[in-house]
C-alpha cells in the first residue's frame, strides 16, 4: 500500500488574465473549480513592462509617451470593468490584483508570495514554430510554476499536427 495522499486541497487559485477572448476560456473553470472547493480566487493582470506602444501610418513609425501611471490607471479600470462583467459571482472570495513587470515572471512571482495551490490558465495555441520562435507565457507559467497548472484552450481550437 502507498502511502500517498490522493485528497486535493485546494484553498487559492490563480487565474491570470490579459483581458482578452483567448483568456476568458480559462475562466468558466477557474471560476467552477473554486466553488467547488471553495477557494479564493485571486485574478491577476500583468501590465507588460517590456510592451512598446508605437505610432504607425507615417513612414517614420515612433515610440509615444505614456506614462506609467496611466498605464497602471488604464489596467486597474480594465480589471474593475473585468470583474464587473465576468466575476460578480466570485466577489466574496475574490482577490484581485494589476502588477507591471514580465507577464510569465510576475505571475510565477506571485503565485509563491501567495502561495497558490493551483493556477488556471488559457492557452493561445501557437503553432509548434512560433512557440519555438516566440515562447509563450503559459509555456513558461508551466514550466515555472511552484504548483499545478490547469491549461484552457479557446473553444473551437482546431488542432493540427506539428
Amino acid at each position: 500500500m502507498s502511502d500517498v495522499n490522493n485528497t486535493i486541497n485546494l484553498r487559492k487559485i490563480l487565474y491570470p488574465t490579459d483581458f482578452s477572448k483567448h483568456s476568458l476560456a480559462a475562466l468558466p473553470h477557474a471560476l467552477s473549480l473554486s466553488q467547488q472547493y471553495h477557494t479564493e480566487l485571486h485574478c491577476l493582470h500583468v501590465v507588460d513592462e517590456t510592451y512598446q506602444y508605437w505610432v504607425a501610418g507615417t513612414d517614420n513609425a515612433v515610440p509615444t509617451v505614456i506614462s506609467d501611471d496611466e498605464i497602471m490607471d488604464s489596467a486597474l479600470q480594465q480589471m474593475d470593468e473585468f470583474i464587473a462583467n465576468h466575476l460578480v459571482q466570485a466577489k466574496d472570495q475574490l482577490v484581485s490584483t494589476v502588477i507591471p513587470g514580465r507577464p510569465f515572471v510576475e505571475i510565477i512571482r506571485y503565485a509563491k508570495k501567495h502561495e497558490i495551490d493551483l493556477i488556471v490558465i488559457a492557452t493561445h495555441g501557437h503553432g509548434a514554430l512560433a512557440s519555438m520562435l516566440l515562447g509563450s507565457v503559459t509555456e513558461k507559467v508551466v514550466r515555472k510554476a511552484p504548483c499545478p497548472v490547469l491549461t484552457v484552450r479557446q473553444h473551437g481550437h482546431k488542432f493540427e499536427m506539428p
